[in-house]
């Protein structure tokens, strides 16, 4: 039986419901407990770097767990919904800090509540992906919900970035820290609701196996297949790249910019950039791509990004303050992320093939399986750099108050330079390794398909 409106409506549902929670937790955290808190930004880093990159680890452990449940309610859904109800509650106390708890005690709580909710986000987030099989009949019917569920998320996260700051200023009528408080409460109490929905509607039709990999197979398909290596270090630089810029936005519109009205203004950023990478990757990808190869696409991306990095580094550098001439380098460096990310899930899948006929085997399950480990490692390497940033240059406020100052001159230009030149430095890197080592162009993959056909 083909799938209802109803049942892909509960599931993309579920989709914005998780993607609002995991933005909250990725852009906001370092922030709160870094700014709002005080916490040193050394610490976060470091938290916030052990945290992701054992998160990573910790996916195939899950996805072993779940490949192994059984139950009458099916074997994602009891996961779904005890990993969606513990992981609101974590959410809402970790942005919930008791206000006598100072110094170390901070950065412990901060620590245990961080490693915890990324625990608990994994054992929601593995069966939500996993469990499209068991309810789809596979083919294009698999392949749209998929689509429609990574859209969704999308979507939910595109919201948090949006309303956030404003929210919060909302909510917490001057005090951040109490806005914060009741944001990611109302953002919990949604996160419960729109999962359950899918809970309830969404029925598990068949029993299927969950090809899981361990860690150690992901690093063994990586060590041979040079291709998929290629791209996985590419993936990681692109990331880590831009994430370096988003977890300092939010300080960049705060001390350098400044104002009373920071916040309409970080605001309305947020909302031309997300709108621009989701643009990208439905019209402008595939606009490019009826005129060059997806190989001169990527390479444009990176011109487009160096661009774009440079255009904003003088817009700094000379002290614009309007937001609106931001747009002019945030089209170019949103726009060719949208596409870059379209583009690296292309060339993974590109090293399918080569690897089968390399190595005999078709680690299709591995390769992508990477895709998440890598990301969140990423994740975990930006958030380290970009505290860093924060404590070499003495970036915090660390008041209740709306900041309507900016910090000292060294300080904005060390924030600066870490927002742009790192990102361009990390780009650059990704460019000569790709540019080196990667070598599946169209032609050559249209001879790996011969022959592999031939041999089978």
């Amino acid at each position: 039986m083909k799938l209802s409106g109803k049942e892909k409506m509960s599931y993309g549902l579920g989709a914005v419901g998780k993607d609002m929670v995991y933005m909250l937790s990725a852009s906001y955290v370092l922030y709160y407990y870094q700014d709002i808190l005080g916490v040193s930004a050394i610490a976060m880093g470091i938290i916030l770097m052990a945290a992701r990159v054992f998160d990573a680890f910790n996916d195939p452990i899950m996805g072993v767990i779940v490949a192994k449940t059984r139950t009458k309610w099916g074997r994602f859904r009891p996961w779904l919904f005890i990993g969606t109800v513990l992981n609101a509650v974590i959410l809402y106390i970790m942005f919930a800090a008791p206000p006598a708890l100072d110094g170390r005690g901070l950065v412990a709580y901060a620590a245990v509540i961080y490693i915890l909710w990324g625990v608990t986000y994994t054992m929601m987030d593995i069966p939500f992906w996993s469990m499209i099989p068991a309810f789809t009949e596979g083919g294009k019917e698999r392949e749209n919900l998929s689509t429609l569920g990574r859209s969704c998320a999308g979507v939910g996260s595109a919201i948090v970035t949006i309303i956030t700051v404003k929210c919060v200023e909302l909510l917490g009528a001057g005090s951040e820290r109490a806005g914060f408080k009741r944001f990611a409460l109302i953002i919990a109490i949604l996160f419960i609701v729109f999962e359950v929905i899918a809970c309830i509607v969404i029925k598990e039709k068949s029993t299927v196996d969950v090809d899981s990999p361990s860690v150690g197979a992901m690093f063994k398909s990586l060590v041979q297949n040079d291709q998929a290596m290629t791209v996985v270090i590419a993936i990681v630089l692109i990331n880590a790249s831009l994430y370096i810029t988003s977890n300092l936005l939010i300080y960049f519109f705060k001390y350098d910019i400044g104002g009373a009205k920071w916040t309409d203004d970080y605001t309305l950023f947020n909302t031309f950039g997300g709108g621009m990478q989701i643009l990208s990757m439905m019209l402008f990808f595939p606009l490019f791509r009826k005129f060059m190869s997806a190989i001169k696409v990527f390479y444009t991306s990176f011109v487009m990004a160096i661009a774009g990095y440079a255009l904003l580094l003088i817009q700094m550098i000379v002290g614009v303050k309007n937001v609106y001439l931001y747009f002019i380098p945030a089209f170019f460096v949103f726009m060719a992320f949208g596409m870059l990310t379209v583009l690296t899930t292309v060339f993974l899948a590109n090293t399918v093939d080569y690897g089968e006929l390399k190595n005999n085997r078709r680690d299709e399950s591995v390769i992508f399986s990477m895709q998440t480990f890598v990301v969140k490692l990423a994740s975990g390497v930006s958030a380290f750099i970009a505290s860093v940033c924060l404590q070499v240059f003495n970036i915090s406020d660390n008041t209740d108050t709306v900041v309507d100052k900016v910090a000292a001159t060294s300080s904005i230009m060390g924030l600066r330079m870490t927002m742009t030149i790192l990102p361009i430095f990390g780009l650059l890197i990704a460019i000569f390794i790709f540019g080196k080592k990667y070598i599946l162009t169209d032609e050559k993959l249209e001879e790996i398909s011969n022959e592999l056909k031939a041999r089978n």
